[in-house]
């Protein structure tokens, strides 16, 4: 068993403790240019894996705090952001490293949410695009009883009508792999086979998927082996310990450092985003979470 997987909570917080007392200088005084300097006051140290947090999950920090403890950490992005709040990422030089679109059951899949679905992720663009920020995501909605080719049909029409201004700005849309079974009920892109066959269709460098390791273990397990198969479809991932959703440590079926080592050796360049809802003290688990990911 690896020594991160190890980590106790106490050890956690110690170091985090450590890590903020070392950084007196005032992250806000920085150039917001520069890139947060990986060094010997942060716990992430490798950098292979680009590593951000998913806002969402972490809620007992504001995003102030979240910022400042995730960049001294050697965190360098927030995922799932809304634009309001790139200021605040900017004080910190933290990435946004995903900003927000539409909601998750009503998508891309039925015609008759493309108004509101392609204006959500031309805002998301434009917004992301201005910051120099990456990635835009959107979702395929829930099936309520169509056809899966039906679904597909119509969401690589929707996608072929945004991902040109992508393009041109630059900008990444990522569709994101969720379960059906535990957290969203009748979503209709719950497995890799099915996305890909939508990235290919849709054809741009600039439209791929977010694989979120959580819900595709739930839904089709053999991680390692999708990521390997399938990675040049893949944009962005998440993380999240099975079952539960919570820490990802030695509580839980998935062993981290192997995946984020087959990440790394697809080449892999993107943003890994921390998902987990923590049960424990959140600065101690996020700690834990870097080091285990820092392969």
């Amino acid at each position: 068993m690896s020594s991160t997987k190890s980590l106790t909570r106490r050890q956690a917080i110690a170091a985090a403790t450590a890590v903020l007392a070392a950084n007196s200088l005032s992250l806000a005084q920085q150039d917001p240019t520069a890139k947060p300097l990986l060094d010997d006051r942060a716990v992430i140290h490798n950098g292979h894996i680009n590593q951000t947090l998913c806002a969402w999950c972490y809620t007992k920090l504001s995003l102030e705090d979240l910022c400042k403890v995730g960049s001294q950490l050697g965190y360098r992005g927030i995922d799932l952001v809304d634009p309001s709040e790139y200021a605040t990422l900017k004080k910190y030089n933290m990435v946004g490293t995903t900003t927000k679109s539409h909601s998750i059951p009503k998508g891309l899949n039925r015609k008759e949410n493309w108004d509101d679905c392609l204006t959500a992720i031309r805002k998301g663009i434009d917004a992301a695009s201005e910051a120099g920020y990456p990635n835009v995501i959107c979702f395929s909605g829930n099936r309520e009883k169509m056809d899966d080719h039906e679904g597909l049909k119509n969401c690589t029409e929707a996608l072929k009508q945004v991902v040109g201004e992508a393009e041109k700005k630059k900008v990444l849309i990522i569709m994101e792999l969720l379960n059906s079974k535990v957290n969203h009920p009748d979503y209709m892109c719950d497995n890799s086979k099915w996305g890909v066959e939508l990235v290919k269709a849709v054809g741009s460098e600039h439209f791929k998927l977010l694989y979120d390791i959580y819900h595709m273990q739930i839904m089709e397990g053999d991680v390692i082996a999708t990521i390997k198969k399938n990675h040049q479809y893949y944009g962005h991932y998440h993380t999240a310990g099975v079952p539960g959703r919570h820490e990802i440590d030695d509580t839980q079926e998935l062993y981290y450092p192997a995946v984020m080592k087959a990440i790394v050796a697809t080449g892999f360049k993107g943003w890994v985003g921390q998902e987990f809802i923590p049960v424990h003290d959140t600065v101690a688990s996020i700690t834990q979470a870097a080091k285990i990911c820092d392969v």
